[in-house]
């Protein structure tokens, strides 16, 4: 799974304003059972020590860290330190279980289901990304089950805390962490919402991608962007001087990829798909004339979209983790791209490309269609969100007959960053309400007539762009 998320992960603060719904309470002070400070109930879990303290208004916010397994099958074979957040409410209200399914952020923010519950945030960073990795690191206990298995503990350890409903969320490959979770423990969690969620059920078989990127947007942006890769590509030798002295400068390096030239085409390769996940239709206007652009204006774009860093050493290193997971489970998408045909000297390349050697890997190729199974057939209080231009959707989660109030739904010309909010009107006010409705607060008026539901918490233009900034944050090649 390639061009990635500019959108992922970054919290951020309630302003204060908060409904009638929610109450006046101070966060921080709600009455615990046993009387003490909620930093206190949470220092009481075996396993959880505090990093820092960053309090907002209307929140009391928590960076920890909370001992896991390297191996939940077999718990005394190691442990190590894993990183998780909390943006604490109130004990009385529900609770999100959010993960980005890459890093943590550790300035506070709010997922979309957050703001709609007006509720407590729990935030896990996956295992493998730094620094929640174990030293040294088996990469073979990197597995959807084993991350799931976190989630699970970390759970059941917070659950005497937060005793309300919980709801698991996450975009990309978060939301594909929340399936996974849900799969694993269906348990746990009383509901999911799962965003632009991938769904890679055969991995040699990806014409569905070909297909869409046939499609989306119009004929005649989709030929500006191909022009622009085939005039890149036509002109490498220029343009990979340009990469050299800009690695030089920065002091990259391309031991991983194995050259310059392959990280150049990968970049480029990038760029149609790289496009559609993030811009929108409007952003056609920008894409430059590929035969009248200078190299100067040819290679800032190709920047703009794909970003030339990516694929060095230092570009790929955080990103190991996910790469090593989309080569041995999750699966990546291998578009054909028949424009760049007579100019590609590697194709698009595959996730083991993009993993040191030294890190052995193997493909389990049954792993997805499992949970794709599952899910068909026993989904329960699941909502998956989809964006009508995002290339990751064209393979999406599906529901079969043995699925129970669930919903698949798209938002008309949203990309990767796609919501709630931005679904139809009367049908982003019905979702909101079935969220509300999955953790306990739906209000009366919500209830009676859903399509008049709406967040329960006031908008923070800093607080509530967490899902945003992320994207912005985890960028190029990767869901």
């Amino acid at each position: 799974m390639r061009t990635v998320l500019r959108w992922l992960l970054s919290l951020v603060v309630l302003a204060g304003a908060v409904t009638a719904q929610a109450g006046t309470a101070v966060a921080g002070q709600d009455p615990a059972r046993d009387g003490r400070d909620i930093l206190q109930r949470l220092l009481a879990v075996k396993g959880v020590e505090l990093v820092e303290e960053k309090p907002y208004e209307g929140y009391r916010y928590f960076v920890l860290t909370y001992t896991q397994p390297v191996d939940h099958r077999h718990p005394k074979r190691g442990t190590f330190e894993q990183r998780f957040t909390v943006l604490h409410k109130d004990t009385s209200r529900p609770t999100v279980f959010h993960t980005s399914g890459y890093g943590v952020s550790t300035a506070p923010g709010r997922s979309e289901p957050t703001r709609i519950i007006d509720g407590n945030q729990i935030s896990l960073e996956y295992r493998y990304f730094t620094p929640s990795r174990p030293e040294p690191a088996d990469w073979s206990e990197l597995t959807i089950w084993q991350a799931a298995s976190d989630q699970h503990r970390l759970f059941q350890a917070l659950k005497p805390v937060y005793g309300k409903k919980w709801l698991a969320t996450g975009g990309s490959k978060g939301g594909m962490t929340a399936t996974y979770y849900e799969r694993f423990y269906p348990r746990d969690m009383d509901a999911v919402v799962a965003y632009v969620a991938p769904n890679d059920v055969v991995d040699s078989e990806d014409s569905a991608y070909d297909r869409f990127l046939e499609q989306v947007g119009t004929a005649e942006c989709r030929d500006a962007l191909h022009a622009v890769q085939r005039e890149a590509l036509l002109r490498r030798e220029p343009l990979s001087e340009r990469y050299r002295e800009l690695a030089e400068k920065s002091g990259a390096t391309f031991t991983t990829v194995g050259s310059l030239d392959k990280a150049f085409e990968a970049v480029v390769m990038d760029l149609a798909w790289g496009f559609w996940q993030y811009a929108d239709e409007a952003d056609c206007a920008a894409v430059p004339e590929a035969r009248t652009a200078t190299d100067v204006e040819l290679f800032a774009y190709v920047d703009e979209i794909s970003g030339w860093s990516f694929y060095t050493d230092q570009g790929l290193a955080p990103y190991t983790p996910y790469y090593y997971q989309a080569g041995t489970q999750l699966g990546s998408p291998g578009i054909a791209q028949p424009h760049l045909a007579d100019l590609s000297r590697y194709g698009y390349q595959a996730p083991r490309e993009f993993v040191p050697r030294s890190i052995p890997m193997r493909f389990e190729k049954h792993a997805m269609r499992d949970v794709d199974t599952w899910v068909r057939h026993h989904a329960q209080r699941m909502m998956f969100v989809y964006g009508e231009n995002d290339p990751w959707s064209a393979e999406p989660f599906r529901l079969g007959a043995g699925a129970r109030d669930s919903l698949v739904l798209t938002a008309p010309g949203a990309n990767h960053g796609a919501n709630v909010a931005g679904l139809v009107p009367d049908e982003s006010a019905r979702a909101t309400a079935r969220i509300q409705q999955w953790a306990g607060v739906a209000p009366a008026t919500a209830q009676a007539d859903p399509e008049s539901a709406a967040p329960l918490a006031a908008y923070d233009k800093t607080l509530d762009s967490l899902d945003e900034k992320l994207l912005q944050k985890y960028r190029g090649g990767k869901p």
